[in-house]
């Protein structure tokens, strides 16, 4: 069978910058950040006091109390972004839909909520038991799990956990998926909820976060912001699509990835470089195709120039033509599920001809010579965009997306 054009049907998000697709993109075209202090945590013992949280976020609102205790918050994310996504596209499944659907989720840690209240029970309160439902909340599978339940999915369900790219590589094997014809349809996407005390120590002791906030590609950068939330697509072969007038909102047309086989913190431009060339390559398109890239762009001192190397690598002078961005600037960088929502982010930005800045710019980096759209969100009409992620591990995972 020959490879099938695949489609982005839903789209559903929850994150720092909104509740909803709807918020989320008006956020982001006015370039406004979702960073703030933290309120989650006692920040008393931490040096950093800003993250990207969700706000305004009740699980009475979408989840039955014996349902809630059942979900790390994470979890519960995955479920909100699911449920708007699989509405926005319209899919009613039946019986044997349902067999043919595929479930991929990411995630870097999974329930950490979770985790790190029930160890305060065992090391701090020296308590002699934990919650009954411990386990089951904190499996990284938990949102893809529950998904699959939500919607009595019974095809392949998996949760790919590779830190930064998690959900790149979920969104990409979900395609690869139905492109080949394994399955009818993927919900596909990722969730992350990072903002535990003892986690948030242990990201202090990267020495990679910043104290004020996120200046992706500006000279005077100081590292990443940590954010949380979830982004999920809907995936289906275009032809299902158009057949019963479902929203397109744009085709997903490659992926690539690689591993940088060096170091397990530090970026190489020449992994990212392969995970890009692998996604033009799937999808069978030229450099000069690509009009807009959202970049991975956490904002550290190390990423940036790196992936601004990387990028100059595999588009040589067409580079100067490109408009490139981090919408890291606004939600965040949340981990596992941050390439779900610059997939999203891009998808917004190819259908609404709109392109997102790089908020908080404030001085440009010689290293970091690309047209990064400092603070202003700019018109154009893009055919093909690309998503990066780029993991600690060395591992890069790119999507290339066409406007519909």
């Amino acid at each position: 069978m020959a490879p099938r054009r695949v489609a982005v049907t839903g789209l559903g998000v929850i994150c720092a910058l909104g509740n909803d697709v709807s918020s989320f993109w008006n956020a982001l075209a006015a370039g406004r950040p979702g960073i703030a202090r933290i309120e989650s945590v006692d920040l008393t013992a931490l040096r950093f006091q800003n993250g990207a949280e969700v706000r305004n976020y009740d699980p009475a609102q979408h989840f039955q109390p014996s349902q809630a205790d059942l979900l790390d918050r994470f979890a519960q994310f995955a479920l909100v972004a699911s449920r708007q996504a699989v509405r926005d596209s319209g899919i009613e499944f039946t019986p044997e839909l349902r067999q043919h659907t595929a479930v991929v989720t990411g995630s870097s840690v999974g329930g950490q909520s979770t985790q790190d209240a029930q160890f305060w029970e065992v090391y701090g309160r020296k308590s002699p038991r934990v919650h009954p439902l411990t386990i089951p909340r904190i499996m990284p599978n938990a949102g893809a799990s529950h998904i699959s339940m939500e919607f009595g999915i019974t095809g392949p369900a998996f949760t790919v956990s590779t830190a930064c790219a998690s959900s790149n590589h979920a969104i990409g094997q979900a395609f690869w998926m139905v492109r080949s014809g394994a399955a009818e349809l993927a919900i596909a996407g990722g969730s992350e909820t990072p903002f535990s005390f003892g986690f948030l120590k242990a990201w202090e002791a990267m020495r990679v976060v910043a104290p004020d906030t996120c200046r992706p590609f500006s000279r005077d950068r100081r590292g990443l912001i940590l954010g949380e939330g979830a982004g999920i697509v809907v995936l289906e072969p275009l032809e299902r699509a158009q057949a019963r007038g479902a929203p397109v909102h744009a085709e997903i047309v490659g992926f690539g990835m690689s591993a940088d086989a060096g170091h397990i913190t530090s970026p190489s431009s020449d992994g990212p470089a392969r995970a890009m060339l692998g996604a033009l390559q799937d999808g069978g398109l030229a450099a000069e195709a690509v009009g807009y890239i959202n970049a991975h762009g956490t904002g550290t001192p190390n990423n940036d120039p790196t992936e601004t190397r990387a990028i100059r690598q595999v588009f040589g002078a067409h580079s100067d033509k490109l408009a490139v961005s981090s919408t890291k600037s606004m939600h965040g960088h949340a981990l596992g599920a941050a390439s779900a929502l610059e997939a999203a982010a891009t998808v917004l930005a190819l259908r609404n001809a709109m392109l997102p800045p790089t908020a908080n710019f404030t001085t440009p980096d010689p290293e970091c010579d690309l047209d990064v759209m400092p603070n202003q969100a700019r018109p154009a009409e893009v055919e093909y965009a690309l998503s990066n992620a780029f993991a600690f591990g060395g591992l890069n995972a790119v999507l290339a997306f066409r406007r519909a």
